[in-house]
């Protein structure tokens, strides 16, 4: 593992508003900075009351501004949303105004439902047209072109770097086809985790950004002093996420020790989908993390996690951010 990362969906608490969590966001990239994490992602979600990180542009232009060093980038822009000129011209922007510290992470779904895709779209094409997006907009971003009709400006010759986004075999594909990085949304669909990484590794193409093939596995993170209190902070995720699949979603829920409003049967599903994660104490959440990162050998992992208490989300962050120092730094001396 080369290096450790963030990815924030900037969580709306119960009891605070958007203002207050893109506040939060701000405050926590700047901290990470100082801890060592390498990346500082968002993500694009739409029409969800506990997230504010909808106009992801916009927010990776506020984080950039409010830091020196991290990178800031979409982890990720849901490319179907939104024409590839459009997004061009945005990350060429914030490429233009933060050189060396954009990314563009790119999703093939909705981020929302399909009410709501339907609104961001106005025309719902059946066909899929990702792989094609995906080129038409590096294109954009790359060098100058003298024939190109259509041009990103500012974005032409800003050269962000493109990591492809999945949950499943396809993203891995596509990413070792194009021979770009690649990150799997272990965080949340951990299923295909494994299967994904080999097929990404063993068909990749070198190509013009990038030799070799890079990976990035995302983790969910709830550390705190004891075990006790992690697993206690974690269950407003699990409440959260429940919701969610039950049709009501809503702020990030306070933590609570009665979990009975989620059924049993899904109660199984919220956890398998959120198992590939570290929680506990520094002790547990590093014999966890080496777990992982044993099994999966990834050239980075990217941490995230939905803790109802700023401060102990800061908290979280900043144990997770020493005991991945010390596992880069085990790796290095290896």
């Amino acid at each position: 593992m080369q290096h450790f990362s963030i990815l924030d969906l900037s969580p709306v608490p119960e009891g605070a508003s958007t203002a207050d969590a893109l506040a939060a966001t701000l405050d926590l990239a700047r901290h990470a900075e100082g801890w060592g994490y390498h990346r500082y992602w968002l993500a694009e979600h739409h029409n969800m009351a506990g997230i504010a990180s909808a106009a992801t542009a916009v927010v990776i232009g506020h984080v950039a501004a409010g830091t020196q060093r991290i990178r800031v980038g979409a982890g990720g822009i849901m490319l179907p949303n939104h024409a590839p000129l459009v997004i061009a011209e945005q990350f060429g922007t914030l490429a233009t105004l933060f050189p060396g510290r954009i990314d563009l992470g790119l999703g093939r779904a909705p981020g929302t439902d399909m009410a709501t895709a339907r609104a961001l779209r106005r025309h719902m094409e059946q066909a899929d047209s990702f792989p094609q997006d995906v080129t038409e907009l590096i294109s954009y971003l790359d060098e100058d072109h003298p024939e190109a009709r259509v041009r990103a400006v500012p974005g032409v010759g800003t050269q962000v770097p493109v990591w492809i986004l999945g949950s499943s075999l396809y993203g891995a594909q596509l990413a070792a086809w194009l021979g770009l990085p690649y990150v799997f949304a272990s965080h949340f669909a951990p299923q295909m985790l494994g299967e994904a990484l080999d097929v990404y590794r063993r068909t990749f193409r070198p190509s013009q950004w990038l030799a070799a093939p890079y990976a990035m596995m995302g983790m969910g993170v709830c550390a705190a002093e004891t075990d006790a209190d992690a697993e206690h902070l974690r269950s407003s995720q699990l409440l959260a996420f429940a919701r969610l699949r039950m049709g009501r979603p809503g702020k990030l829920p306070k933590p609570s020790s009665d979990l009975s409003e989620i059924p049993a049967g899904m109660r199984a599903e919220v956890e398998a989908a959120l198992s590939c994660a570290a929680v506990g104490s520094r002790a547990t959440v590093t014999r966890q993390m080496q777990a992982l990162l044993a099994q999966y050998q990834p050239d980075e992992v990217m941490v995230t996690g939905m803790i109802h208490d700023p401060a102990a989300r800061l908290r979280s962050f900043e144990i997770a951010s020493e005991v991945l120092s010390g596992l880069v730094g085990q790796a290095v001396a290896a």
